[in-house]
């Protein structure tokens, strides 16, 4: 028989747990949990990486495949475009340029459409993270150096046409995925648990 004292007291306990897992589960908008940052991306807090990464890698191969339904379309208007109006005048210092161009193109449209699909499917995810966030970091760099800064940070131009920011955000999201790996519902994290079996690495 439990005494009334220590009853009250398990009652008291599981109360407050019941309160604290409800605060944990339900409530992110009020008291302190509204100002806390996750830092461990186990279990839930990973979900939400799951829609981000499918609809980024997605985009990306949709805009790797821009001069066809394939990637590296040599001789379609789109690619020779690409060559002849980014490339040319923006990115004559590659090695091999100018005759190296078209090489570099199909190198781009390859890393954009099969870099995408790897992200989409969470397969080799910080390789493709990584080529998509050069591809990123060039399609900035063409946006400055073409338009230059178009008035940013605070400044506006008149049809509102801010190119660079597009890629930016892309390049940091790209860059968030390589340091953070897939996330759940990904083929490496199949890998990794048939590699590491019951080991856990959370700062994999």
């Amino acid at each position: 028989k439990i005494p009334g004292s220590s009853l009250q007291s398990l009652r008291r306990t599981k109360l407050s747990c019941n309160a604290e897992r409800k605060e944990t589960t339900f409530d992110r908008l009020t008291g302190p949990k509204l100002f806390k940052t996750v830092t461990n991306w186990e279990g839930i807090h990973s979900v939400p990486l799951v829609p981000l990464r499918v609809a980024a890698g997605l985009l990306m191969m949709h805009h790797g495949s821009e001069g066809g339904i394939l990637p590296g379309n040599v001789g379609t208007p789109g690619f020779d475009g690409f060559v002849e109006f980014v490339l040319k005048p923006h990115f004559g210092f590659l090695p091999g340029a100018p005759g190296s161009l078209v090489t570099w193109a199909i190198l781009h449209d390859y890393a954009e459409f099969y870099g995408g699909l790897c992200l989409a499917l969470g397969l080799f995810t910080r390789p493709a993270a990584l080529s998509l966030f050069g591809t990123m970091v060039a399609a900035v760099y063409f946006h400055l150096h073409a338009n230059g800064l178009q008035g940013a940070p605070f400044g506006h131009v008149t049809n509102y046409s801010y190119d660079f920011e597009e890629p930016a955000l892309y390049a940091f999201i790209f860059l968030m995925f390589f340091f953070n790996g897939p996330g759940p519902l990904s083929i490496d994290s199949l890998i990794y648990s048939a590699l590491a079996g019951d080991d856990t690495d959370e700062d994999a």
